[in-house]
């Protein structure tokens, strides 16, 4: 059974895999960031007492959408990276820039968002009137924001680089 599987697994189209999960990843990643977030924002209620708990509800959530997402991508590019089917500095390229995706999601849910979360919670006990904008919560805003930028970065140019492969097999 597991020698039948192996050729199966092969023959996958690993590019368009890529693609499609990161197209799924992103979009959602920039639905969140340009329509959610900013509406939050704009109607006050990231300045809520319970924002905090409700915030790291949403972004437990996603962070784990996030790590399957990542986890496909990754496991994707290593498939590519054994069949040999791409040149070495392409088969480098597709796992380190995948590795670092991945890092990315691993450091939002297990790093940066139970820590946003905490310190938010720990404004809201102290005063529920703080300004959730100062400080370690600016310097942790800080730093999702740059890894938001690598992500999407280090996302565009795998479907860019999927894209072309695919385009170069047909």
């Amino acid at each position: 059974m597991r020698s039948g599987l192996i050729p199966s697994l092969s023959r996958l189209n690993w590019p368009a895999l890529i693609l499609f999960t990161l197209g799924f990843w992103l979009s959602g990643s920039l639905l969140l960031d340009g329509v959610v977030i900013p509406s939050l924002y704009v109607s006050g209620m990231m300045m809520q007492s319970d924002f905090a708990s409700a915030g790291y509800v949403l972004f437990e959530a996603f962070n784990h959408l996030e790590l399957i997402c990542a986890a496909c991508v990754f496991t994707a590019c290593l498939a590519l990276w054994s069949s040999h089917s791409l040149t070495q500095h392409q088969e480098r390229l597709f796992v380190v820039t995948a590795g670092v995706l991945f890092a990315i999601a691993l450091l939002y849910t297990y790093g940066l968002t139970p820590l946003l979360s905490s310190v938010g919670i720990h404004l809201d006990w102290l005063a529920p009137t703080a300004n959730p904008f100062s400080g370690s919560m600016l310097t942790m805003q800080l730093s999702y924001w740059g890894l938001e930028v690598i992500k999407f970065i280090a996302g565009f140019s795998l479907v860019r680089w999927c894209y072309r492969e695919m385009m170069h097999h047909t």
